[in-house]
């Protein structure tokens, strides 16, 4: 959901609709995060890079929020629209642009990443193979949904014994 290097840092679950963006968090770890919680934090910085009279004092009075970016965790089976993909990567995995993809784990080995995307033609790649601000788009946090609003499911699967 989260990879290892994501837990020391605030998280909370994607929700089905949001926008998220590619971002390098504090441990040098590339996840997913909330573009108002990334613009958030840059305006932090961009203010206390300035060290004029006022951002000084107004850096006494009133300490910048420490609080880092929080991750967006994303569970295995989940699919997202990724946009923004870059050429390099469109032609080493033969897709375009803009692709569907679902959310995978590649194992449960200790401290290896494991969070990783599947494009629709089956090849996959890890997170930390995105560009940091790529966007994605949250379809749906599980296969279930999917395939429910695909119309995989029939009616019968449904039924209550």
């Amino acid at each position: 959901m989260c990879d290892y290097s994501l837990y020391a840092i605030p998280n909370r679950l994607a929700v089905r609709g949001e926008e998220l963006v590619a971002h390098r968090f504090a441990t040098g770890s590339m996840g997913l995060a909330s573009p108002h919680d990334v613009h958030a934090g840059e305006r932090a910085a961009c203010q206390a890079s300035h060290p004029g009279f006022w951002n000084r004092l107004k850096g006494m009075l009133m300490p910048p929020d420490p609080t880092p970016v929080p991750a967006v965790c994303v569970p295995p089976g989940a699919r997202l629209i990724l946009k923004d993909i870059p050429q390099q990567i469109q032609r080493q995995m033969k897709i375009g642009s803009e692709e569907t993809v679902t959310f995978v784990q590649t194992g449960m080995m200790a401290n290896q990443y494991r969070d990783a995307i599947r494009f629709e033609n089956g090849r996959e790649m890890g997170l930390q193979g995105l560009c940091e601000g790529q966007r994605a788009v949250m379809l749906s946090l599980d296969s279930d949904a999917r395939e429910a609003e695909s119309g995989l499911l029939r009616e019968t699967d449904f039924s209550v014994t």
